[in-house]
């Protein structure tokens, strides 16, 4: 075989390999997946829906989820722009459709429905989606919140907590600096107007806060123990870094966090892994570390965990339902890959006592084909997992 002809056979085989991988990458969210999932006993995985837009463009990047008031499901897939519905008229367990709630937006990610309307954390702003004949898309849009920090861990989660207030996710601009801006490193809380409901009370002249908590370097998670009220926050810690000054880099520190959120506490970020250890490559002030609130229970260095939800309102087994389940989105950058899986956080006395796997097989070795984002349960009390790489959305159930 001559030169031309083995590089004409090569450009083949590639264009066939090519085609291929994107076929198995199209089909697998609706075939492949539920197969390669490893659930407890009694569970049960399907493939809900996926972001195939009606004219049959796959969009990954389903990130955070809720349930309207018509007890549909709505997702947003930040990198495209826009909201989605998924809804199951039938009660099947399957979407019917994919209908766009709203596009054009800026890196939407949180959404959530306040006395009827839904509003939607963009990377800028949160607006409030406005409807014509209680139809969708929507017909305009309004903003509720302007002039949020954009850019750097620039998605936005938005939760109304059990006091009626909003509550938003403000992340770092960096992996380890001391912010200029303030409202970076935060969460937020604002009332369902959309007015600063911070932890600082101002008087005067000054404008009053938004801040609710500090230290925090990304808490894209957030919910509430269904008997306590206490808010419970996914954090991701900085990545390469050393327990020694100038040493090299360990993929075991520091380990990520679920924090138990309180008004006013800060919580250690850029200096502090714990209340406990100091970053020796960015310490801060002496005594410092031992001032900030240590995280609840943690979860393996660079897990990435985001989504939380409580498992008070499933149909799981009544020792489920006192717990919560994470989604583990995965690490970018370990040597060894880690995360790519939900795990259930066992509460005892309303306090986080444990981390075990739950749902697994994302990853086969060092192959990682789905990343969980989003968990959150359903009116039909099936738990609902987003995946932003496949654009598949899981519905898991379970049966004695």
């Amino acid at each position: 075989m001559s030169k031309k002809q083995r590089l004409g056979l090569f450009a083949v085989t590639a264009f066939v390999l090519l085609f291929t991988t994107q076929l198995l990458f199209r089909i697998q969210p609706s075939m492949a997946a539920p197969d390669s999932l490893n659930l407890p006993e009694g569970f049960k995985v399907q493939v809900f829906g996926t972001t195939r837009m009606p004219d049959g463009e796959q969009l990954p990047g389903a990130r955070f989820m809720t349930f309207g008031p018509d007890g549909h499901l709505y997702v947003t897939t930040a990198r495209h722009g826009k909201v989605l519905m998924l809804p199951d008229r039938n009660k099947d367990g399957v979407a019917d459709e994919v209908v766009v709630v709203a596009e054009n937006l800026r890196n939407p990610q949180g959404l959530v429905f306040v006395d009827g309307k839904l509003l939607v954390a963009n990377e800028d702003a949160v607006v409030r989606l406005e409807q014509k004949d209680a139809d969708w898309p929507a017909s305009g849009v309004t903003t509720l919140i302007s002039n949020l920090p954009a850019g750097g861990h620039s998605t936005k989660t938005l939760r109304l907590g059990p006091d009626g207030h909003l509550y938003l996710n403000v992340g770092s601009t960096c992996n380890v600096c001391l912010e200029q801006d303030p409202n970076r490193a935060t969460l937020h809380r604002y009332t369902r107007d959309g007015k600063p409901a911070g932890a600082l009370t101002t008087l005067g002249r000054h404008a009053q806060s938004p801040i609710w908590a500090r230290g925090l370097r990304n808490s894209q998670g957030f919910a509430w123990h269904p008997v306590s009220g206490e808010m419970f926050a996914t954090n991701n810690g900085a990545d390469n870094r050393s327990e020694t000054r100038n040493g090299p880099v360990n993929d075991e520190l520091p380990p990520e966090h679920l924090n138990h959120i309180e008004g006013g506490k800060h919580y250690g970020w850029p200096h502090c892994w714990g209340n406990q250890f100091t970053d020796p490559n960015f310490p801060g002030s002496a005594g410092f570390c031992a001032t900030t609130t240590p995280p609840a229970i943690t979860f393996r260095a660079h897990s990435t965990p985001l989504g939380i939800s409580f498992l008070d309102k499933t149909n799981f087994p009544k020792p489920y339902q006192s717990d919560a389940v994470v989604a583990l989105h995965g690490s970018w950058n370990r040597d060894q890959p880690y995360g790519y899986k939900l795990v259930r956080v066992r509460f005892e006395n309303n306090q986080p006592v444990a981390v075990e796997n739950f749902v697994t097989g994302w990853q086969n070795g060092s192959e990682v084909w789905g990343r969980p984002v989003d968990v959150i349960v359903g009116p039909d009390g099936a738990l609902y997992v987003s995946d932003d790489k496949t654009g598949a959305i899981y519905r898991i159930t379970y049966a004695a």
